[in-house]
């Protein structure tokens, strides 16, 4: 549902139209922000569950939900019934499982405090936990922290995590050379030499950008732009990270920072005397559609997306190219390049934890120096 101020809700409705009040009253709690889209999708998925196995708010118990996290991808004990997630949908992933894990927690809870019912259901789902080292380091009082909220429905996490997927070897040359347009150079170029994410990149306003020196917003001295978010954007990008911005006599502060390289610069101005000049609308925002009856219009994150998939396959480079891959590559980068001070990628990339940094991104170089010398001396080859 479009709002007034520009913004989108998200409900869930019965096939007949009418909204399902238990959903509604819950995704409320998060009008405007990303949680709620997310959250929606998440558990429209559950109640159809429900809706099949005869289940209801006062009657559902926490084997019926390990049940469901069990039929959507989940590893649990005990068997779940009747396939759900049958062909050609997939399993839930990690973070799907994780976000449904969340979401069932908080609707559950809300549902059983706010009605007073299904007291054993909200007793299995407010258990804890010890703290650990990271959750003490977190709190401002850790030393005094004697447990922490937990949550038996989520799937155990590994020990270390995955090391994220990187962009294919090549990856910018070969975009640059068969991208299409200055707009698609610029996004390339941006996304390469940033760690800025999609919704952030689509969802910027040219008085975002400050691209020269000592800028009058006094925030960066070097060229930068700010990442607001704004729940009310015509495109519906929005910045995931929400720190507090304000426009003090017409100069966008605070915000997002992201430091602009000369690349970048130069890839913007290409791109604002021509293709911008030429085709954009008033609504002020960077990136525009150049064809088709919007053309002008802010252009979406989904075609963003899309025309890096598509740029992908042209420059015949191996994988899915993604925006989420330039992130990665640039901290990657980042790390190789300062001996791997995770706090120096942490600035540069606008991560919330440098230990956070260290622990996804951190690896030797296998092909360095040091590393054939190291393996060299354990072996007795140096003597």
């Amino acid at each position: 549902m479009k709002r007034s101020g520009g913004g989108w809700s998200y409900t869930i409705v019965w096939p007949d139209g009418r909204v399902h009040e238990e959903a509604d009253s819950f995704l409320r709690l998060r009008e405007g922000v990303g949680t709620q889209r997310t959250y929606a999708y998440s558990l429209v998925d559950h109640l159809r569950w429900r809706l099949r196995e005869g289940l209801t708010t006062e009657a559902v118990s926490l084997p019926d939900l390990y049940r469901y996290m069990g039929a959507v991808g989940a590893k649990v004990p005990m068997p779940w019934g009747q396939p759900w997630r049958t062909p050609p949908k997939q399993p839930y992933g990690a973070a799907a499982l994780q976000v449904a894990a969340a979401c069932l927690k908080g609707f559950y809870l809300h549902h059983c405090a706010s009605a007073g019912v299904n007291d054993n259901l909200r007793a299995g789902l407010e258990t804890r936990r010890l703290p650990t080292q990271v959750d003490r380091d977190r709190a401002l009082l850790g030393h005094a922290i004697k447990s922490m909220p937990a949550n038996p429905l989520a799937p155990k996490r590994g020990s270390r995590p995955r090391h994220p997927k990187m962009l294919p070897d090549g990856a910018r040359p070969g975009l640059l050379q068969v991208v299409n347009t200055a707009r698609d150079e610029m996004v390339v170029t941006w996304l390469s030499d940033t760690s800025l994410r999609i919704g952030g990149l689509t969802g910027l306003h040219l008085v975002d950008l400050h691209l020269r020196e000592d800028a009058p917003c006094g925030d960066c001295k070097s060229p930068h732009l700010h990442v607001c978010h704004r729940w009310g954007n015509p495109n519906r990008a929005a910045a995931k990270i929400k720190p507090d911005w304000a426009i003090v006599d017409g100069i966008v502060t605070k915000g997002e920072i992201y430091r602009a390289s000369p690349a970048m610069v130069s890839s913007y101005f290409k791109y604002m005397t021509t293709e911008y000049a030429k085709h954009a609308a008033g609504h002020g925002m960077l990136l525009i559609q150049l064809a088709g009856p919007n053309r002008g219009e802010p252009w979406t994150a989904d075609a963003a997306r899309g025309m890096l998939r598509r740029a992908g396959r042209r420059a015949s480079l191996a994988g899915r190219v993604t925006p989420k891959a330039f992130r990665h590559q640039f901290t990657n980068n980042i790390l190789d390049v300062t001996g791997g001070d995770p706090f120096i990628a942490k600035a540069a990339g606008n991560w919330a934890s440098a230990k956070m940094v260290d622990e996804v991104y951190g690896h030797p170089d296998l092909h360095s120096p040091e590393f054939q010398s190291a393996l060299r001396t354990v072996w007795g080859e140096d003597e």
